[in-house]
Order: structure tokens, then C-alpha cells, then sequence
């Protein structure tokens, strides 16, 4: 067993109360770490190298990586010579990425409470987790804590309006007559905020982080029709379990109007080029 770093609250009980939303998360992506890895995770790493710039990630500082995923901002930090930790709120993701990342220390945690002591990280990065997460602002509250006075916090979100390669499968649903299931809470109003630059520098602001500033980050995403398809149909995120949720000839609708869609992103390589749209955004302790 690896050694347990200091600040690490070894065996301790931290208690977290959770909302129906976070409720909902963990049963999404239990168990679905090798799929994410497959589809949706190769998305998520673009903005990686610009979190790590944004959070001075750098030789020799001690980096806290939340909702590390399978641990790709975690490797990208290592690789710069940062002593990393990375934590992760569903098990299959935190086995992936120590497997993934063996010079990281990996742990089971989940936001709004984590088990490391007051300002132990130079940095914190947190790569598309306010997304998934039912009280944002707490969870960036509890971000600045763990980090040093003076540390940065960088943070990358989904920006709304969603750029058109977002809402493919979105356009597909609804093309189908399907919609997402009750049993999907959305975030609670009062904890919401908008997902603009304004928005989000004045979460990371009310959450006590100085200096907060947020930038937008555009791309297209490229992938196979194919390979984007298994991650909706493997359930992957609010998305794909909204698709698992549908009669299956429901299902086979949704998949006959993605590929009639998608032909509107195809390159002459017969690749999908899906335009994104993130934003990101970091503070000072």
C-alpha cells in the first residue's frame, strides 16, 4: 500500500451531504470509467495544458488534481515535474487513473469536503468538475481551502450557449420525440449560476478566490461517428443516460437521426470535426 501523504487525513470520516443532484451523478458514472476513457474523456483533455498554465503548474509544486477522471491533467502535471495528487468521486475512475498515473497518490474523495488538511496544494485544477457537482459555489470554497495562500485555482466548464458540436446529441434526442427523464434532477436553482465569463468569475469570486479571470476556449473536437455513438449509447454523462432511458425503439430513432445529423460535421477524411466551447477560469487564495 503507498504511503499516505502528510495532509492526507488517513481514516478519517469526512461527512458529506449530498443533493439529489449529486446523488444522480454517482449513479451515472459508476462503474464507467473505461467508456469515458473511450469517448467523452478525449474531449475533456484539450483544455488540459492551458489548466495547468492557468493554475502555474509547474517543477516542484505540490498539485491537488479534483475530479481527476482517468487522469489526464493529472499525467500532463506529473509530466512538468509537479508532485501530484488526484482525486476522484466515483471508484472506477480513481483505480483507472493509479493505474494510469503510478507516480501520482490517487484517493476515493468527493466535493464539497476534502480529506486534506488547510492549505497543503500549491495548486488545484479541476477540469470539467463544477459540471457535475450540486453545490458549485461550496465546492469552490472548499478548492480555495486546500490550496496555499497565495496558490491558484483553475477550473474549465461547459460554456452556454453550447457551440454546435455540443448539441448533436442533444438535437438527435430531440429529433426522436425523446426527452431526459425525470429521474435526472437538474441543479438546484438556488445553487445555479450562469455558465458565462461573467458567471463564473463571480462564483470563483464569491467563493472567496481573488483576482478572478476567465477566458473562453473554442475547438472542434475530432472523433468517429462511430466511437462518439458508443459513449451516448454506453450511457455516458446526462446524455447518454437519457438515451439508455428511451424504449428501444426510441433508442434506434435517436441513432438514425445522430448519424443523419452528424453528416453536417463530417470532414472529406470521413472524421466528425465537433465544434466546443468551454470556459476557463482561475483564482487566487
Amino acid at each position: 500500500m503507498p504511503e499516505v501523504p502528510a495532509g492526507v487525513r488517513q481514516g478519517e470520516a469526512v461527512r458529506v451531504v449530498l443533493t439529489d443532484f449529486d446523488a444522480s451523478e454517482r449513479r451515472i458514472w459508476a462503474g464507467r470509467a473505461e467508456a469515458y476513457a473511450e469517448s467523452f474523456g478525449k474531449l475533456c483533455a484539450h483544455p488540459v495544458p492551458r489548466l495547468l498554465d492557468a493554475a502555474r503548474v509547474r517543477d516542484g509544486v505540490r498539485v491537488l488534481d479534483v475530479g481527476t477522471g482517468t487522469g489526464t491533467a493529472a499525467a500532463a502535471a506529473c509530466a512538468r515535474g509537479a508532485r501530484v495528487t488526484g482525486v476522484d468521486a466515483e471508484i472506477s475512475m480513481v483505480d483507472l487513473a493509479a493505474r494510469s498515473v503510478p507516480s501520482a497518490e490517487m484517493h476515493l474523495a468527493e466535493l464539497p469536503r476534502l480529506p486534506f488538511s488547510e492549505g497543503l496544494f500549491g495548486a488545484v485544477t479541476a477540469n470539467f468538475v463544477l459540471n457535475h457537482v450540486g453545490r458549485p459555489q461550496a465546492a469552490l470554497a472548499e478548492l480555495r481551502r486546500v490550496v496555499r495562500p497565495g496558490g491558484w485555482v483553475a477550473v474549465t466548464i461547459w460554456a452556454a450557449p453550447a457551440a454546435a458540436g455540443q448539441t448533436l446529441l442533444d438535437r438527435a434526442v430531440q429529433a426522436a420525440g425523446a426527452s431526459r427523464p425525470p429521474h435526472l434532477p437538474a441543479l438546484a436553482p438556488e445553487d445555479d449560476f450562469a455558465r458565462t465569463a461573467t458567471g463564473l468569475t463571480g462564483l470563483l469570486a464569491s467563493a472567496g478566490l481573488k483576482d478572478a479571470t476567465c477566458e473562453p476556449l473554442h475547438w472542434d473536437h475530432h472523433t468517429m461517428a462511430a466511437a462518439w455513438w458508443r459513449g451516448a449509447a454506453g450511457g455516458i454523462g446526462t446524455i447518454g443516460q437519457t438515451v439508455l432511458s428511451q424504449p428501444e425503439h426510441v433508442r434506434a430513432e435517436i441513432e438514425r437521426h445522430f448519424h443523419r445529423i452528424s453528416a453536417e460535421f463530417a470532414t472529406p477524411e470521413g472524421h466528425l470535426a465537433l465544434p466546443h466551447s468551454a470556459l476557463l477560469a482561475h483564482g487566487r487564495r
